[in-house]
């Protein structure tokens, strides 16, 4: 992680250089951020920081092949979801992105599975809004995944007449609401097109996700391990839902359960001291992303000594690391599916 900050410092001045021009940190990537994974842009730096800056010698040339000296799957497994000769009824599901092979086809992979067996009758499509991870995965395995716009004009050129775009957001934050905008601007380029819900929308999607989530670390949960949960974080008013997603878990009786984010609050301080306060002998740690990118691997379960893993052993405790993205979960996948249900009718209606 240290060999990483390097670069994302001349990242963010890259970053810092759009902002003085009149962008935001939101919108200095293109095709924006998510909100989920990722509403700052020091995320989308972190996902492939060597890709925003020119390496002009054998050293940083090392130095790039070093910021992914790991493997992350086979990309020919994934679907990049950007076929075209669809029909006229198209579902685009819009992600913010990993360049984490594995990840990215069993989560936001999993998810658009999930919505074509519901719905057969519609093609299903992927965009991310991540530019940066788009051109990485590009580079780096020949994989083309569609940006937003790429998408809407596909969708455009292949003659599609109801268009329902269905985020995979956690929240709806300000990526969100920039996806939305984009979105709307080609009202009348189609016979109608509509706009899906985030994950976490209503009350009930907390009750839901919570119940989701501790049934799948029951097995740990044997009064002597405290469950951290690691969230992205924003700055923005919708970083409330981490604080909310607390108060449903602690109220539903899960009090060793804990939600921390990586940019925000409750900061993984807010978590050690509240983990501090029990009894516990073993720490879990596991995302609370629809991903299991690079936040997940490095900041969570990394071995440098500034991540999530590395803080709480050195308090002494037994750490176990859960690398699965919340999209994984087949649960969660009939979340979404049940989000677009009534937008697909009301599509189908007009």
């Amino acid at each position: 992680m240290k060999r990483r900050i390097a670069t994302l410092l001349l990242s963010a001045a890259l970053i810092g250089t759009l902002i003085g021009c009149g962008g935001t940190a939101e919108n200095a990537a293109p095709s924006g951020e998510t909100a989920d994974t990722a509403e700052s842009a020091a995320d989308v730096i972190e996902e492939s920081a060597a890709e925003s800056v020119p390496v002009t010698d054998e050293s940083e040339a090392a130095d790039e092949e070093d910021e992914e000296n790991y493997e992350t799957g086979d990309a020919s497994l994934d679907d990049p979801g950007n076929q075209d000769e669809i029909g006229e009824n198209e579902i685009l599901v819009v992600s913010f992105g990993t360049s984490f092979n594995d990840s990215r086809r069993l989560t936001i992979g999993g998810i658009e599975n999930a919505i074509r067996e519901a719905f057969p009758d519609w093609s299903v499509r992927r965009a991310f809004t991540s530019q940066i991870i788009i051109d990485h995965v590009n580079k780096r395995d020949g994989i083309k995944i569609d940006n937003v716009k790429e998408a809407l004009d596909r969708a455009v050129d292949n003659g599609v007449k109801n268009l329902v775009v269905q985020p995979t957001h956690l929240m709806a934050g300000l990526e969100y609401h920039d996806l939305e905008e984009e979105v709307m601007s080609y009202a009348d380029a189609f016979e109608s097109i509509t706009m899906g819900e985030n994950l976490l929308a209503e009350d009930g999607d907390f009750e839901e996700v919570a119940k989701i989530i501790t049934a799948r670390t029951a097995e740990y949960d044997d009064g002597e391990t405290a469950i951290c949960f690691m969230g992205h974080g924003t700055e923005a008013e919708s970083n409330a839902v981490y604080a909310k997603m607390q108060e449903v878990l602690t109220a539903d009786g899960f009090e060793n359960y804990f939600v921390g984010t990586v940019e925000a609050t409750p900061s993984l301080e807010d978590v050690m001291a509240a983990v501090g306060e029990g009894e516990y002998k073993r720490v879990v740690l596991m995302p609370l992303m629809v991903v299991a990118g690079d936040h997940a691997n490095n900041d969570m379960a990394g071995d440098e000594e500034d991540s999530w893993k590395s803080q709480f052993e050195a308090e002494g405790y037994s750490v176990e690391c859960v690398l699965e993205g919340l999209g994984q979960q087949p649960e969660i996948q009939q979340m979404y599916v049940e989000h677009l249900q009534k937008f697909v009718e009301s599509a189908l209606a007009e």
